[in-house]
């Protein structure tokens, strides 16, 4: 049965069996893991991750019609769950923690992610994510400090998590096949990181911040901050520099002095 991807919810179905095995193998998946693919559209990586035998599998499926599909394709060899990602809770599917895999439709990528980081910030519900982005989403989590694609998404990602790049990934191994290269990122939680009273402080201030980004940081710090210069002389940071220029540990400084003004 051939299925039409649909453009609305940013489907590209990835077909090339090598890069799929070789997707599934960077997670070295035991018996004992538990599984959760996001968006596994009409199955192709879900076929390859169960002949690694993990104990469960879950997979979630906006497409009422993939879910179908998927439902009788596999029976009761995996749990299908037919909802948007954005709205659930995946940290509660159960309590080990999970491996994750993704083939994330574009136009909602940096959602998801910032989800993740944010809304579950303890990050205790997974083990590793395995990612894939649109190739210049990608460079943008792991570039580094001044750096044109270094922003927001770079600061999020680089406080609660370890990001290795696996490989880039042609257009050709996709159908219908994408304008744009992808990338894969694999993700694992950090045991050390910089702790906030709410990390959506961190979000905050770093789009103030990023928002303005061919200024200098002095009219973000203004915004931010009554007595900037003062705060900016405790921080020994320059007031000349622009967004780029600060790095991630500066980042969290300057959000906890942000912290530090509430009551």
């Amino acid at each position: 049965m051939k299925i039409k991807a649909k453009k609305s919810l940013g489907q590209n179905f990835l077909v090339d069996k090598n890069i799929i095995k070789k997707i599934v193998d960077i997670a070295k998946i035991t018996e004992k893991d538990h599984i959760l693919e996001i968006g596994p559209g009409t199955g192709n990586l879900t076929e390859i991750i169960l002949e690694k035998n993990p104990n469960k599998i879950h997979v979630i499926e906006k497409d009422n019609k993939l879910t179908e599909i998927l439902k009788k394709k596999y029976e009761n060899k995996i749990i299908v769950i037919n909802e948007d990602i954005l709205k659930f809770s995946e940290h509660l599917i159960c309590n080990e923690k999970l491996i994750v895999f993704g083939n994330l439709p574009y136009n909602i990528s940096t959602q998801i992610l910032a989800k993740w980081i944010i809304k579950n910030h303890k990050i205790d519900w997974f083990k590793s994510l395995i990612l894939m982005f649109q190739k210049e989403v990608a460079d943008r989590i792991i570039s580094q400090v001044n750096s044109k694609n270094y922003g927001r998404l770079s600061i999020l990602s680089e406080w609660r998590l370890k990001i290795e790049k696996i490989i880039d990934i042609s257009p050709s191994c996709f159908l219908p096949k994408p304008k744009v290269q992808s990338t894969l990122l694999k993700f694992t939680p950090k045991n050390d990181y910089f702790i906030f009273n709410n990390p959506k402080n961190l979000e905050k201030v770093t789009r103030i911040f990023f928002s303005q980004r061919r200024k200098k940081i002095k009219h973000s710090m203004k915004q931010l901050f009554n007595n900037y210069y003062d705060i900016s002389s405790k921080l020994k940071i320059d007031l000349n520099l622009r967004p780029q220029n600060l790095s991630p540990s500066d980042y969290f400084l300057i959000t906890k002095e942000y912290e530090n003004l509430s009551p």
